[in-house]
């Protein structure tokens, strides 16, 4: 599903050249769960976001789902990413004025259906995450963990292929975090959702399929 050939990094100022991804080379399966650890600093977001073609890579080629992305307009990549992808972020980025299921719709805003369709999509991902009951709430309303389930939901709204998750349960106690760990593991077992997920968390990283180490820009594992 993602294809990372010969990925480099560099960000320039005038007096400065800091290298923060470095020849990276790396398979995504389509139904993977991978994880990426390292500590802080490596480069372990810089790398997603490059997966997520929020960034653009320096040199090398991103090949997502067999589309060579290189070549995409910004138009064309605001499109693909809209279909194909959802992220989940450590610290939500919800909007705190509007309604739980209105969050959840948000990326259903850039396709063209109706606002109804939308609606139903939005509380079906809300039921998937079990916060049916919490659809006329705002965010400051929700506790950390609900916040994140709403985050997941905004994620699989649009029913990607692949979700890229930040830290997804950086923000939450060990109780939470394993609730959180546990709807993104059935995403994937049942779903079939490819999932790379960046944790600084073991425990965490152990429950995914493969993992991936950084450390200076460099993968070591």
């Amino acid at each position: 599903m993602i294809e990372l050939k010969n990925i480099e990094k560099v960000y320039r100022t005038d007096t400065v050249e800091t290298l923060a991804i470095n020849g990276i080379n790396l398979h995504v399966a389509k139904g993977e769960f991978l994880s990426i650890m390292g500590p802080s600093g490596c480069g372990k977001s810089t790398l997603l976001n490059i997966m997520g073609l929020l960034d653009q890579p320096s040199s090398g080629t991103i090949v997502v789902d067999t589309q060579n992305t290189n070549a995409f307009s910004d138009k064309q990549l605001a499109g693909f990413r809209n279909k194909k992808l959802g992220f989940i972020f450590q610290s939500y980025h919800l909007i705190n004025d509007l309604q739980v299921l209105d969050n959840v719709e948000l990326p259903l805003l850039y396709r063209n259906i109706s606002s109804s369709e939308r609606r139903e999509l939005a509380a079906a991902a809300l039921e998937k995450v079990g916060l049916s009951n919490r659809m006329s709430h705002f965010p400051t309303q929700l506790s950390g963990g609900q916040r994140q389930r709403v985050a997941i939901a905004r994620a699989i709204v649009g029913r990607p292929e692949i979700i890229l998750a930040d830290e997804p349960t950086g923000n939450l106690d060990s109780a939470m975090g394993n609730e959180i760990m546990d709807i993104l593991l059935r995403l994937n077992e049942v779903d079939g959702t490819t999932i790379v997920m960046v944790t600084h968390d073991e425990h965490m990283a152990k429950k995914t399929h493969r993992l991936v180490r950084l450390f200076d820009g460099s993968q070591v594992q």
